[in-house]
């Protein structure tokens, strides 16, 4: 009985801290896109000037006034305007004061993060005995906010925040830095980091050199890198790239046929490489040793 009420507590404590860092998440993907309007339109490169002016106001706080305010009438929203899911609810997704629609970005980020933080304490495939394997599943649900912001914002507008991706490159060093530690083969242990780097960040600088920049961005480069450091195993990044590129054609293929995409259509791949990582994090090592089960 004391162990249920555990879990219950701790599975509680998981949903309600995920839907207060998709709360944060969602409110800081228009704040990044803020600032990378104000960015673009310096650097003399077009920009839609309704977004432009829609957005600016974000950034015109410093950061201890800033506040979340309605992008249509400037309302300054209250305290009971921002409890995750159940203000929005409350309100019908709409503004209390002007009555515009919200959208439904923001509660869909609370409830993804909620699900990404219960699932992966359920379905986590390492021991939580101590404070070390404690500390890698807290690093993973924190970069993990991190990649849901650079899902939505690839997902929208084509392209990953370096601040972000910077963020989840720190993050995986420290995962791989843990990693490493509590390894007792510490030598195979970084010889398979710089073989997930390879795989998952390599072959994509290698693309991009080819192509000129054409079938991949350099974001997607970054990515791969914070997303090997977090995996820190060459077999877990293989089932990456090959988990995105699967889902990216259970995707694509479709839509080519149903003609809701054209062969030049730009397709985001940041979100599938997302996508394939928590796959891949979660349930590659029960692919790894079914598969060896069948090996000679």
């Amino acid at each position: 009985m004391i162990v249920l009420m555990e879990q219950f507590v701790i599975y509680l404590a998981l949903i309600l801290v995920g839907l207060v860092l998709g709360s944060f998440a969602g409110a800081s993907i228009w704040r990044l896109r803020a600032r990378q309007l104000i960015q673009d339109r310096a650097e003399g490169e077009k920009v839609d000037v309704h977004e432009y002016k829609r957005l600016k106001k974000l950034t015109q706080s410093s950061l201890l006034g800033d506040r979340s305010q309605c992008l249509s009438c400037d309302y300054v929203l209250k305290w009971y305007d921002l409890i995750p899911l159940l203000s929005w609810l409350s309100i019908g997704g709409r503004c209390r004061k002007c009555r515009v629609p919200i959208g439904y970005m923001e509660p869909l980020i609370e409830l993804g993060m909620a699900t990404f933080f219960v699932l992966s304490y359920a379905f986590w495939p390492l021991p939580l005995h101590s404070g070390l394997e404690i500390a890698r599943l807290v690093v993973w649900l924190i970069a993990g906010v991190g990649l849901a912001i650079l899902f939505i914002y690839d997902v929208r507008w084509f392209l990953l925040p370096d601040p972000i991706n910077f963020a989840v490159i720190g993050l995986g060093f420290v995962s791989t830095v843990l990693i490493v530690i509590g390894s007792s083969d510490k030598l195979g242990a970084i010889f398979s980091v710089v073989g997930s780097v390879l795989i998952l960040s390599g072959i994509y600088l290698v693309l991009y050199m080819i192509s000129k920049g054409k079938w991949i961005g350099f974001g997607d480069i970054k990515l791969g890198l914070g997303l090997a450091l977090l995996l820190a195993d060459w077999k877990l990044a293989f089932i990456t790239l090959f988990s995105a590129n699967l889902i990216g054609c259970i995707i694509v293929i479709p839509a080519l046929i149903m003609g809701k995409l054209k062969r030049d259509s730009h397709v985001p791949f940041g979100p599938l490489l997302i996508a394939g990582f928590v796959l891949a994090g979660l349930f590659g090592g029960i692919l790894i040793s079914a598969y060896s089960i069948y090996l000679p």
